[in-house]
Parts: C-alpha cells; structure tokens; sequence
C-alpha cells in the first residue's frame, strides 16, 4: 500500500530526529529506524490497529515516546501525525 505523509507530519519526524540527534547519533538513527520500521508495519496490515479520533488509527513506537497517526483513504496510507505522546493531544485533528 503506498503510504504518504501530511506535510506537517514529515515536519514533525524530521524534527523529532533532529531533537534526538542534537543529544544522540545513535539515538537519532534508532528513532529514525524505528518509526520506518513502524511504517513498515503499517503498511503490512493498516487495519491491525485501534481505531482513533475522526477516522484515524494510531501506532505507538515501542521505544520512543511517540505515535505514528494515520488513516486510510483510496487504497493508500496518510501519516497524519508524528506525534509525541504527551506534548499536546489531539493538535493535528484538523489536519
């Protein structure tokens, strides 16, 4: 399934391993690696995860405080959000 991201949410990864990697180069390389893998993961199954707000479904990264926010629509994946867990629910419901 080809997947596509709201411009906003390439922000928000791109600024997420900036944040990571200003601390950590390898902290930066497994946040990037793993929200691929996570992206991977979704494409494989997009229906395996909870439904969410307004038609959404949401991945939580197993080692990062984050979530991968998307939906499905015309056969392909739109990452919503890139979003920290606990940094301003909900911020992207107009996206």
């Amino acid at each position: 399934m080809n997947v596509k991201f709201h411009p906003n949410a390439e922000t928000e990864a791109m600024e997420a391993k900036g944040w990571y990697e200003e601390r950590s180069a390898i902290a930066a390389r497994a946040f990037a690696a793993e929200l691929a893998w996570a992206i991977g993961e979704i494409q494989d199954a997009p229906f395996r995860w909870k439904r969410h707000l307004r038609g959404t479904r949401r991945f939580f990264l197993p080692n990062f405080p984050f979530s991968v926010v998307y939906r499905e629509a015309d056969g392909s994946i739109e990452i919503v959000a890139v979003a920290h867990n606990r940094r301003h629910p909900g911020y992207w419901l107009a996206r």
